[in-house]
Parts: structure tokens; sequence; C-alpha cells
């Protein structure tokens, strides 16, 4: 396993449309032990292939199972066949470093995908895993999360948000987003 370097925001390859992974071979199954190995590395919580620059239906996502036992999904080939419900909350990413927008997405999500030997699953998550899934899906047809927010916060800014949320007796998490 390696780390690979992260591209960011105005690298054309964050811009293109995925090919569909066809072979299920010791290629790929190094693609993603490394993305698993750089997310890991980087504190994220997805990751998908062209942020590491690889034009391939490839995502990696941590899914807490239990409190203290993350576990990470490995979707290949994903597609996302049920959402239900809504979450507003702020979303970063590792191609976009230091800036966060307040975007909404379903709070259910179940995606189908194959394994890293091509068989078929489905996996569903809640919200941050519903959050994520959508986020990282994004990635393979070219969009990032800056598309759903109006504006983008430095850490800082998001702190002094949140503060400021539940100084004013509401809750922490943002009410609007785009």
């Amino acid at each position: 396993m390696a780390e690979r370097i992260i591209i960011t925001r105005g690298d054309p390859a964050l811009e293109k449309k995925c090919r569909p992974v066809v072979k299920f071979d010791k290629k790929l199954h190094t693609l993603i032990d490394d993305m698993k190995e750089t997310l890991l590395i980087s504190n994220g919580v997805g990751l998908a292939a062209p942020q590491v620059g690889i034009l391939r239906r490839v995502v990696v996502v941590m899914d807490v199972m239990e409190e203290g036992n993350e576990h990470i999904l490995e979707l290949v080939n994903p597609e996302i066949v049920s959402q239900e419900g809504e979450q507003t909350d702020f979303e970063g990413c590792l191609s976009v470093p230091g800036q966060y927008g307040i975007v909404t997405r379903p709070s259910v999500v179940t995606v189908r995908a194959q394994d890293r030997n091509g068989s078929w699953f489905e996996a569903t998550g809640e919200e941050i895993v519903a959050r994520c899934f959508c986020h990282e899906l994004e990635h393979l047809d070219g969009h990032l999360f800056v598309e759903h927010t109006d504006r983008l916060y430095t850490p800082e800014e998001m702190e002094e948000y949140r503060a400021a949320q539940k100084q004013k007796g509401g809750t922490a998490k943002p009410e609007g987003g785009k």
C-alpha cells in the first residue's frame, strides 16, 4: 500500500466523468488499498478515485459501524438506489482543503456497488455515511460539493458560526443551505 497524492480543485481530472471498472484485477486491488491508506493518512471520511487522478468509478468510505469500530467500505461502480430524509450541515472535501460549505443531503442512502472482486452488494448509510455516499459518488461524475453551497467557510468561520448558533439557543448545525 502507498499514499497517493490528492489533487485539488482546479485540476481538470476533478471535472471529468469516470469510466466504469471492467477489470477486477491486481491493479484495481492496489488502487483500492492505496486509496484506503490515503484516506486514513488524510483523516478523511471518503475518497473517490478521481481525487487521486484515476478516472475510474471507485470510492472508499469510512463506515462507523459501532463506536470506535471503523470499517472502510470499498465501492466499485457504485450507484444510489434509494434515499430518504434530509440533513443540512457543513461539508468539506480533501480536494478543497480548508474550506467548508453548508450542504443539504439525504439522511439515509442505499448504494449498490461491486466489491474488489466484482460481486454486487448493497450498503445503507445514515447521517455522515449517507452524506459521504452522495458526496463521493458526485466526484465520479465530475462534480464537487461547492456546487451545492452559496458560500465557503474557513475552519475558523465554521466554528464561529456553530458557536453563534449555540449562543442563540439553537442547534449547532446550520439551518440554511442551497
